[in-house]
């Protein structure tokens, strides 16, 4: 009887993990200034459920990690849980990613080869450069769920010079995200969303942006409804995870890349309390968080390397 009380035991906390759920999404460049007095009913609901929390990006100022404020570098870092002196990417380019310092997608996969993952992404790269979908490197790792590459459709986007193509990207993007989430759940998700910055990178701080921000706010709203919907009828329980890639430059609001404060210090958001108080935050603590969150055993070598601490320790 002991023994059967056991195994039953140990079936239903295996059940409980599989229900866990964990979607991350990136809003590129949108400096906290800019974030904190939009109006935002979406994120707020997931700010009063969890937390924001500031953030900063570009690694150690002055130091061994410190790493450019570029879009990439801050994905990759939010990836592996490394700053570029480890990931190895320095710019858009991607050229050089060091797969060496795995991706919490492969960590993910090696540890449940089961489970499944998502990337829906307005940048083609992100998938098959960052994360690797399909590389030697990265030991062929699959991507179960995948919607990206319409920034090549030109005959379904037509390039425009206000980059409002980029504004449809998104909302295609929000679209896919959401319906695979409602039907088929993901186990981890990563949304990547880009009109923010085109904004940005135009008009600085501007009614331009903030519209930009307020339309986010309502893709946001959009994918939630998908992942309450499943938490609802499917007995999940999601993590949801914010965040920006870098903030702005001080002066026009338009550029970063340096290691000004305004270029550095961004967001985080999620739809769960940190296990103690924070005063900040870095993107590389993402990675580490969901670990937590989904009972990943890190391989020694992997978390040796990690830059980040888990939001969610006990």
């Amino acid at each position: 009887m002991l023994r059967f009380l056991f195994i039953f035991l140990s079936c239903f906390q295996i059940a409980q993990a599989q229900n866990k759920k964990v979607l991350f999404i990136i809003a590129d460049g949108i400096p906290a200034t800019e974030l904190e007095k939009a109006n935002k009913p979406a994120f707020d609901a997931i700010i009063n459920k969890g937390a924001y929390l500031p953030c900063y990006v570009g690694g150690e100022k002055g130091g061994v990690s410190e790493s450019p404020t570029i879009s990439a570098v801050g994905y990759n870092s939010l990836l592996t849980g490394t700053w570029t002196n480890k990931h190895g990417v320095v710019d858009n380019a991607i050229k050089n990613p060091n797969y060496n310092y795995p991706t919490i997608f492969k960590v993910f996969k090696e540890a449940y080869p089961n489970k499944k993952i998502g990337v829906f992404s307005t940048w083609l790269d992100n998938r098959t450069k960052l994360v690797g979908d399909g590389l030697a490197q990265t030991n062929y790792l699959h991507v179960d769920y995948h919607r990206d590459g319409y920034e090549l459709d030109t005959l379904q986007f037509p390039h425009d010079k206000k980059a409002w193509y980029i504004h449809l990207i998104d909302e295609k993007v929000v679209a896919e995200a959401s319906h695979v989430i409602k039907d088929s759940a993901p186990d981890m998700s990563w949304v990547y969303l880009e009109y923010t910055d085109d904004m940005g990178h135009k008009y600085g701080k501007s009614p331009e942006l903030d519209t930009a921000i307020s339309m986010l706010d309502k893709q946001i709203g959009s994918i939630m409804q998908a992942v309450n919907f499943r938490e609802k009828n499917f007995n999940e329980e999601w993590l949801v995870i914010i965040t920006t890639d870098h903030g702005r430059d001080a002066q026009t609001g338009k550029d970063h890349g340096g290691q000004s404060d305004s270029e550095r210090n961004t967001w985080l958001i999620m739809n769960k309390k940190p296990s103690k108080e924070v005063e900040k935050t870095a993107i590389v603590d993402i990675f580490p968080t969901i670990a937590a969150y989904l009972d990943i055993k890190l391989p020694a070598q992997v978390a040796q390397a990690l830059e980040g601490v888990s939001l969610l320790r006990k």
